[in-house]
């Protein structure tokens, strides 16, 4: 099992380790790769998948801080809180596994909250526009969080 999200092409493969492949667009960070915390930017390397969170939420729950805020995202709401970055129907918390590269210091990946995340279908796919997580559409996020648990392999490159 494991996860490869290629930044140059904005797509995520995911590979069930017996023969299964699927390949889903995505949209990384709009400030390009980079590892540095506060930079905005997706961080490159090898990560693990550390958390699962959000089983049993439905499509386009929203989440602040990790926790379901028992809002369903729809047009009005983003019309009423037009400066939220929407995090939506799953997380995958990502967590670097290279000391120095991603991992302590400032450049841990799972401090500066790099997930793999559901996003409102407004936002484009296959462009980077994101704060510095990977976005995937909802129903996609929600497929790739029923076959992986934490410990997954990723690798961002």
């Amino acid at each position: 099992m494991h996860i490869q999200i290629s930044l140059s092409q904005q797509t995520l493969t995911f590979d069930d380790g017996q023969g299964a492949t699927v390949t889903y667009p995505v949209s990384t960070a709009r400030n390009g790769a980079g590892e540095q915390e506060g930079s905005g930017c997706t961080p490159r390397g090898r990560h693990i998948v550390r958390a699962c969170i959000g089983a049993g939420q439905p499509l386009n729950a929203v989440f602040v801080g990790r926790r379901p805020t028992g809002e369903i995202w729809s047009p009005a709401l983003a019309a009423a809180f037009p400066q939220r970055d929407w995090i939506l129907t799953r997380i995958l918390w990502l967590s670097g596994c290279e000391p120095g590269r991603n991992r302590l210091g400032a450049v841990d990946s799972m401090r500066r909250f790099i997930y793999i995340h559901g996003t409102p279908d407004t936002e484009p796919m296959g462009v980077p526009a994101s704060h510095g997580c990977v976005r995937m559409r909802n129903e996609a996020v929600a497929a790739l969080f029923d076959k992986v648990r934490a410990g997954c392999p990723v690798t961002v490159s």
